[in-house]
């Protein structure tokens, strides 16, 4: 393991010459201060609206409205983190982007996001602009370095946002009526497609975070996510996506299913070291709780085809996005704004807290259809919860977003 000297010296060589905001000094920074915010009104308004407590008149389809906003709104912000982020890290000599740069990138996402609230008003060709020029700008600042690598390591992170780009052109033909093709099951195909990328993040995350958390203890082993087992598991997750999009309610769907719980659980083995049980650890317990839930979801989605009984698949996918992309986003955001601030990763009781309060809520939520005769309580109780770590992560990480790094380096 590299040390801090080395660190600095490997990853911000090339960083921008002039004076910034602190906020503006690297991608996370501006971007975790505006997406958590931005969750918590999210989630909130949508579970207040769904309940009619509240109405939303300038939204026409609730739905999609919060299924979009779900996927591709808070989804393109931690694409955004991850790269801006990443990229000078996975690709010595690439330039990190900050400063204004940044700041257009922050302002672009922002208007996207304002432009699909009020697609009504603005039109469908306005806001499907914004919001795929938002995607294609950012393709195009990753393609370079990606595509130079000789050994072209992380091409497999541009092409999956290459089809979400696609998949997203797709989402906008269809509400503008261009394409016969229901919205919702294209959002469906975007969501296997945003589990393939946290597959792909997941696996060179848990490579940085859990060596981190090895060397802060002094355990003299490295860590090492396996690519067989998350190529296993991509390929069951994109075969099962495809067939669903393209055959839905076919009966090969439950055991295609049933395969992306199998291989997604085998994940979990990567944490098992040959010399030291870290098993016990709360940050190895956070990354593979992102893999039990995930692998939940599809053994329970699973169920739902086996049981001619129940029809209840919207309910279960929750467990891949109230449940993975809940932990996800709070897990990394978490793990990102304390090694890239220069501090030891570290846990408390109120960051356990959120995480419980995460698993929580998608349990809530997701098993609505056995206690159907309360599901608007369960969705005002399941959403609050939900909504509450984001904002016990603004009270903790706010403070380190809006100051320099602790170890000196820049950025």
């Amino acid at each position: 393991m590299e040390n801090k000297k080395q660190y600095a010296s490997k990853h911000y060589k090339y960083y921008p010459k002039g004076d910034f905001p602190i906020y503006l000094a690297y991608g996370f920074r501006p971007i975790f201060l505006i997406l958590a915010p931005y969750i918590v009104i999210s989630i909130i308004l949508w579970s207040f609206t769904f309940s009619g407590l509240i109405s939303l008149e300038f939204i026409d389809n609730l739905l999609i409205w919060h299924i979009y906003e779900m996927l591709f709104g808070i989804g393109s912000a931690g694409i955004i983190a991850f790269f801006l982020t990443g990229v000078p890290e996975m690709f010595p000599g690439a330039v990190p982007i900050v400063g204004r740069r940044l700041l257009f990138i922050v302002l672009l996402w922002l208007t996207s996001r304002i432009s699909f609230w009020f697609i009504s008003f603005l039109g469908v060709y306005l806001v499907a602009f914004l919001n795929l020029f938002l995607s294609f700008y950012i393709i195009l600042l990753i393609a370079k370095p990606v595509f130079k690598d000789v050994n072209k390591r992380h091409i497999s992170l541009a092409f999956n946002l290459i089809a979400l780009l696609f998949i997203q052109s797709m989402f906008f033909l269809s509400i503008s009526e261009h394409l016969n093709i229901e919205s919702s099951s294209i959002l469906f195909l975007a969501l296997g497609f945003f589990i393939v990328l946290i597959l792909l993040a997941l696996r060179r995350i848990n490579m940085e975070a859990i060596n981190e958390l090895l060397e802060n203890e002094n355990i003299d082993e490295t860590f090492y996510s396996k690519a067989p087992r998350y190529n296993l598991a991509i390929f069951c997750v994109l075969l099962y996506t495809f067939i669903e999009f393209l055959f839905p309610q076919n009966s090969i769907l439950a055991y295609l299913a049933l395969a992306c719980f199998a291989s997604i659980l085998n994940i979990s083995n990567d944490f098992i070291l040959k010399d030291y049980n870290i098993l016990r650890k709360p940050f190895v317990i956070y990354m593979i709780s992102i893999i039990l839930i995930t692998a939940l979801g599809y053994l329970f989605l699973a169920y739902d085809y086996l049981n001619d009984e129940l029809y209840a698949l919207n309910h279960f996918r929750h467990f891949l996005t109230s449940g993975t992309f809940g932990l996800v986003f709070y897990i990394v955001m978490i793990i990102v704004s304390t090694i890239h601030t220069g501090r030891k990763l570290f846990t408390n009781l109120w960051l356990n807290l959120g995480v419980f309060l995460i698993l929580l809520a998608t349990f809530i939520r997701t098993l609505i259809p056995f206690y159907e005769e309360f599901n608007i309580e369960a969705y005002l109780i399941s959403s609050i919860l939900w909504a509450i770590p984001f904002i016990i992560y603004m009270k903790i990480f706010f403070p380190f977003l809006l100051s320099k790094r602790e170890d000196g380096i820049k950025g």
